[in-house]
């Protein structure tokens, strides 16, 4: 079977966050996976291979932005490019043509194995892949490669006025997961049948991974103990509730551990 092409889009500005090293080691395990950091940061140290930088000032990128989105966007804060995730793929289209999947993602995170999570059996049956159950995961969200999906935050109703708002909205997470999440608060067997009814849903897999613990999310055995220690080594990642052989997460997301 032939190997899905990924590539995960990161426009960042201002300074590299001190972890970039551990970031980019991560990184060069997943071979198999292509990186694009966008900013004005300076090329990483330690980049590698499979890891692209492209130089532009906050400036030009927002010109660009508002040039392929056809409206103002002139925020003062680098915050916002939060908002435009779910459009990386129509900005940076020239970019990820040869590609069958591209993502958005953040830094703050270390990767695992990526493709043993999404193997190509999983990939051929979605066109937008979640690593939460409810809503879009901002830290990482694998999008199918095709016009329509490129163009689908289009269908947020008013999703001009929430990008050209200069205060950062969570759009991704918010508006444009409402797009592929319905009815979640409805119990699991009527959404399973209700969600029928949306092509979009269907196309969509929202799977819980516990990817960012400490959260208002609990853990896997309904308590809010959260694994105290997380490992890392060759790819592999664990903690310390869970063996490495019992562990298969895509990448730990320490967004309440960076204090």
């Amino acid at each position: 079977m032939k190997m899905s092409k990924i590539i995960i889009l990161i426009p960042y500005f201002g300074r590299w966050p001190f972890w970039m090293n551990a970031f980019l080691a991560s990184c060069a395990e997943n071979p198999t996976v292509d990186w694009l950091l966008t900013g004005d940061c300076g090329e990483p140290e330690n980049l590698p291979p499979n890891v692209s930088y492209t130089e532009i000032s906050f400036e030009s990128y927002k010109q660009r932005v508002a040039q392929v989105l056809g409206i103002p966007f002139d925020p003062s804060d680098a915050y916002k490019l939060c908002d435009i995730k779910p459009m990386l793929g129509k900005i940076h289209e020239a970019e990820i043509m040869d590609y069958d999947f591209w993502a958005f993602g953040d830094l703050d995170l270390v990767y695992g194995n990526l493709r043993a999570v999404y193997t190509e059996p999983f990939l051929t049956r979605y066109d937008l892949i979640s690593n939460h159950a409810t809503r879009v995961s901002g830290h990482l969200c694998l999008i199918r490669n095709t016009a329509a999906m490129r163009e689908v935050y289009q269908k947020v109703p008013g999703w001009q006025d929430r990008i050209v708002n200069p205060q950062h909205v969570a759009f991704d997470e918010k508006a444009f997961s409402k797009l592929f999440v319905k009815h979640k608060n409805f119990p699991r067997w009527l959404r399973q049948l209700t969600n029928r009814l949306y092509p979009l849903v269907r196309c969509s897999s929202f799977v819980e991974r516990y990817t960012t613990p400490n959260g208002y999310i609990a853990w896997k055995d309904g308590s809010y103990d959260f694994p105290r220690q997380w490992y890392w080594k060759g790819g592999q990642l664990w903690n310390d509730l869970e063996s490495a052989d019992d562990c298969r997460y895509p990448y730990f997301h320490f967004l309440g551990w960076k204090k």
